[in-house]
């Protein structure tokens, strides 16, 4: 077994473990660190990019695991009942979800082949970068709630869902952030930061999961003893540095503004397009 590959797998796990749920992209952070790491050299860019995708559902088990007791309530509270309205259900808010989830699905699924293509490469994940970094500004600049609220206090509108989910789309371009467009769609819709970044985290779950199945149910067939491997240390190691992640960006976000995240995007994505200019890109 290639021990470099296994490391080399390892380094993205953090990498993915650390931008999942921040807004900074962490498919297209994945798609640079595997050009710097030259992880190509390893593989071909089929198992590479399904790597990428893949390894993403051990961030979003981590989200399932810390917030595991909201998931089990809304399993016991399902249904409506005299005690309990029919908006602070399960079913209500999965169907909440559910409606969020419908845009990016409709487009995604369809066009993830012709996504995956033509669209995972440095360039476009440095310009989706920056001008996302300009879009971040505004939008908190014109959008933002001031109101620390969780998602928990919150009776999410099936409007409030849609709109998130409109914005969920922009995602699918490597760079742009689920994290950062549903945020930012959270804001659109009337939510507080805090509401809306937790609300992105459960969004994702859905999301992350039909991704990562639809990979492995085209790839398993292909996939050599090592390359199984590289996923299970790509998986294991963003699941766990993610549990340690997203209490940190709650934390963050409930004392300074998101435009940090968005002068990071800025930056590296000028790095990005000036170590192309000197070392271009796989």
């Amino acid at each position: 077994m290639d021990l470099f590959f296994m490391i080399k797998a390892g380094i993205l796990g953090i990498v993915e473990g650390l931008t999942e749920f921040l807004p900074v992209s962490s498919t297209g952070h994945l798609i640079i660190f595997s050009n710097l790491l030259n992880f190509y050299s390893h593989a071909d860019k089929e198992f590479v990019d399904m790597f990428n995708m893949v390894i993403q559902l051990g961030a979003i088990l981590a989200v399932v695991f810390l917030y595991r007791k909201k998931i089990i309530d809304t399993v016991i509270h399902l249904f409506p009942s005299k005690n309990q309205r029919i908006e602070t259900t399960g079913i209500y808010f999965w169907s909440m979800i559910c409606i969020s989830c419908i845009p990016a699905a409709a487009i995604g699924i369809p066009f993830d082949d012709v996504v995956q293509y033509y669209l995972f490469n440095p360039l476009v994940v440095a310009i989706a970068l920056f001008i996302g970094g300009i879009l971040m500004i505004i939008a908190e600049d014109k959008l933002k709630k001031h109101t620390d609220r969780p998602l928990s206090a919150v009776i999410i509108k099936p409007k409030q869902a849609i709109i998130i989910g409109l914005f969920q789309v922009l995602s699918i371009i490597p760079g742009v952030s689920r994290s950062a467009s549903t945020i930012i769609g959270g804001w659109a819709s009337g939510f507080g930061t805090i509401a809306a970044a937790e609300y992105s985290f459960f969004l994702a779950i859905p999301i992350m999961f039909g991704q990562a199945f639809l990979n492995l149910l085209d790839a398993k067939g292909s996939l050599v003893t090592e390359e199984w491997a590289a996923l299970f240390v790509g998986f294991f190691v963003s699941f766990i540095v993610a549990i340690a992640v997203i209490g940190s960006f709650l934390d963050f976000l409930k004392k300074k503004p998101m435009k940090y995240f968005a002068i990071y995007r800025m930056i590296f994505a000028f790095l990005v397009l000036a170590y192309g200019l000197f070392f271009p890109w796989q």
